[in-house]
């Protein structure tokens, strides 16, 4: 895992992002909308927020479509046109993702929550990041 962590962070250092960058939410996913009272979408969960590449927000809807399947492909192709942007197309999308993978697994191991569900899931996910083996028995968290 260490020597995947400096490669990424390699990676990311020479990575060409397209878009100019902006605000990011920092953990973007639809858990973290929430309706107001007037049915209008409110962002949650803003400890993450910050200035940078907005690949960054757009990774996770694009890594739990293509590699959880915890998003439809319509839901992802809704998406897509709706931001006017396929992260899926964007050459640096694998870094970001590996990214992202490394940091949810990292996340679930130190919480302490869970129990021996959280244990068997860290486990499960290091040994898929180190084999290469499909992700979409990743159970969310």
């Amino acid at each position: 895992m260490t020597e995947r962590l400096r490669k990424l962070s390699n990676q990311y250092g020479s990575l060409e992002f397209a878009l100019p960058p902006g605000p990011i939410h920092g953990d973007a996913n639809v858990g973290n909308v929430i309706m107001d009272r007037d049915g209008r979408p409110v962002l949650s969960d803003l400890d993450g927020f910050a200035t940078g590449p907005r690949e960054w927000d757009l990774v996770q809807t694009a890594l739990f479509f293509e590699r959880f399947g915890w998003h439809t492909e319509e839901e992802y192709r809704t998406f897509v046109e709706v931001y006017g942007f396929d992260l899926l197309e964007w050459p640096g999308y694998a870094v970001l993702a590996d990214a992202r993978e490394v940091m949810m697994t990292l996340w679930l191991a130190s919480t302490g929550n869970g129990g021996e569900r959280a244990v068997g899931e860290s486990r499960k996910r290091i040994d898929a990041m180190r084999t290469g083996v499909s992700r979409r028995d990743w159970a969310p968290f």
